[in-house]
C-alpha cells in the first residue's frame, strides 16, 4: 500500500507588487444608534416605527427602552399618547423643558 502525498487545491497566490487600496465603505449604523436616533427626535418614535427600523419584535423594543431609561443617566426616556394615536417615546436632555 502506497500513501499519497497531499497537496493544496488551490496554488498560493504571490504577493502582488503593488499593494491594494483600502476601500472605502461606510459603516452600517448598528440597530442601537439607529434607535437613539430616531428616540431623539422632537417627535420622537412610536414602538411600529422602532420595530420597522430594526426588525426587531416589540418585546425586544420595550426591552431596549427600559435599558436606555437606566443607562442614560444624563437623558431622559419619555413618552406621549397622542389624540388616541401611538404612544410616542423619546430622549430629552436632563433639565431640559419636556
Amino acid at each position: 500500500m502506497t500513501t499519497k502525498k497531499r497537496t493544496s487545491a488551490k496554488p498560493k497566490k504571490k504577493d502582488s507588487k503593488t499593494p491594494k487600496a483600502p476601500r472605502a465603505t461606510k459603516a452600517k449604523p448598528t440597530k442601537k444608534q439607529t434607535c437613539l436616533t430616531m428616540l431623539s427626535r422632537t417627535d420622537g418614535a412610536t414602538i411600529e416605527q422602532l420595530q420597522k427600523a430594526t426588525g426587531w419584535q416589540p418585546h425586544s423594543v420595550r426591552g431596549f427602552l427600559a435599558g436606555v431609561a437606566k443607562r442614560q443617566p444624563e437623558r431622559t426616556l419619555t413618552s406621549d399618547k397622542v389624540e388616541d394615536k401611538a404612544r410616542h417615546y423619546r430622549l430629552v436632555a436632563q433639565g431640559a423643558d419636556q
